[in-house]
Formats: C-alpha cells, sequence, structure tokens
C-alpha cells in the first residue's frame, strides 16, 4: 500500500502573513511627518506642557485682525475644561504655541484636541472652506522645573520679535508687548504694563494652578520686556 505523504505547510514557498512591513502605519499629513507617532511621556498634574501646533501650508496668516478675533474667540470658549488650563499662548503666522496645564495625559490630549479643533472650525468658517487645518500631530513638551518654565514662559512671550530677527515680516512686534500672545493678562513683567481696552475682551486664557507656572518659575526672575527670547 502506497504511503501518504503529508506536505507541511511551513515548506509551502508562499510568503508569510504578520511582522513589520513596509510602509505600514499612520500615514502624515504632509509629505513627512512633523511630529514623531512614538507613544507620548506620561503627564502628573503638577506639571505645566509647552505644545506647538503647525498649520498647513498655503492657508493665510495667522497675525491679522480677523484671524486672532476668531482665535481669541475659541480660546476664550476652550480656555478651562475637563481638567485642561490653557495658560498662556503666542500667535505665529504658520503655527501657534500653548502653555497648558492638564490633571494628566489623557486630559491633555483631549483638552489640546479639543481647543484645536475649536480653532480649525473658527478659521474655516472665516475662510469660507472646508478641510484641515493642521499640518499633523501637536507637539508638547512637559515642563518639570522651575528654570524650564521661565525660559518657555520667554521663548513663547518673544517669540514673534525672535522670528522678526531672522527677517520674516511679522505683524506687532514694534511694541512693548506682542498683542499677538497672552501677554496682555501676563502678571509676570519687571516693568509696570498698563493695556487699555482690555477690560471689554473676554479673557482668552485661564489661571495657572501649578505651583510651577504659577509661582515656582518666578524663582529666576520676572520676565523683562526687553529680554529677548529664550533660544529653543
Amino acid at each position: 500500500m502506497a504511503r501518504r505523504v503529508r506536505k507541511q505547510q511551513g515548506l509551502l514557498p508562499f510568503k508569510q502573513r504578520g511582522g513589520a512591513r513596509e510602509g505600514a502605519g499612520r500615514k502624515p499629513k504632509g509629505e513627512v511627518a512633523g511630529v514623531s507617532h512614538a507613544p507620548r511621556a506620561k503627564l502628573a498634574a503638577r506639571f505645566p506642557a509647552h505644545v506647538t501646533a503647525k498649520l498647513s501650508r498655503g492657508l493665510p496668516p495667522l497675525r491679522r485682525r480677523a484671524e486672532y478675533a476668531a482665535l481669541r474667540a475659541a480660546f476664550a470658549a476652550g480656555c478651562d475644561r475637563f481638567g485642561f488650563r490653557l495658560v498662556h499662548y503666542a500667535v505665529l503666522n504658520d503655527h501657534l504655541h500653548l502653555m497648558v496645564e492638564a490633571a494628566d495625559r489623557r486630559a491633555l490630549s483631549r483638552g489640546v484636541q479639543g481647543l484645536l479643533i475649536r480653532v480649525a472650525k473658527a478659521l474655516n468658517k472665516l475662510w469660507s472652506r472646508r478641510g484641515g487645518v493642521f499640518a499633523d500631530r501637536y507637539h508638547d513638551h512637559i515642563l518639570k522645573s522651575p528654570r524650564e518654565v521661565r525660559n518657555a514662559l520667554s521663548y513663547v512671550m518673544n517669540n514673534a520679535r525672535k522670528h522678526a530677527a531672522k527677517g520674516r515680516v511679522l505683524a506687532g512686534v514694534q511694541k512693548p508687548i506682542d498683542t499677538f500672545t497672552s501677554a496682555p493678562w501676563f502678571d509676570g513683567w519687571k516693568e509696570s504694563l498698563t493695556v487699555h481696552g482690555l477690560e471689554v475682551v473676554v479673557r482668552p486664557v485661564a489661571s495657572a494652578r501649578t505651583w510651577l507656572l504659577s509661582t515656582g518659575w518666578r524663582r529666576h526672575g520676572l520676565l523683562s520686556l526687553e529680554q529677548p527670547a529664550a533660544v529653543g
């Protein structure tokens, strides 16, 4: 009797599935990913964070009166929700800097995403368009020391001056403070400062609750209106 020969599937010349595949994974919105899609670092409630979100290419600049009014309204509506607080911000022509606090990583992610959705809807309505507004995943950096927080504050408040010094055309950089930031609501200036008409503007930021962002950073000195932006 002829013996049956059972073929082993493992020896078949077919390519097996599984393992890492070239080109797999979520694709960036642009030609290359602007921010790594690796898991983000954990966040403790005592630490603030510096968030950066970039606009898609080809959109109008943000440092104009109508755009900034739309941004301020979106910030005011979303600055203090569900354990997330927007404490400071800077508006540049093609990106946003945000200094925020959150109860944990989940609250930070939900808060930033919710805020950026508000911003995108407001800008699309202003521009009479549809589609994405932000280029890719936002970037965040957790701030863990008083000096790190102070450097971040200086960087955010004076960021327009740094860009203008590199030859970029930006509105409002000749004024004592950058009015496209939360500087008018900032109480950490070394010099005395009065902004007229501020009482009729809805406050677009929440008050800091973490020790680092409310008090701790002051150990290294208040910010000066003449101080250049920190390198970052």
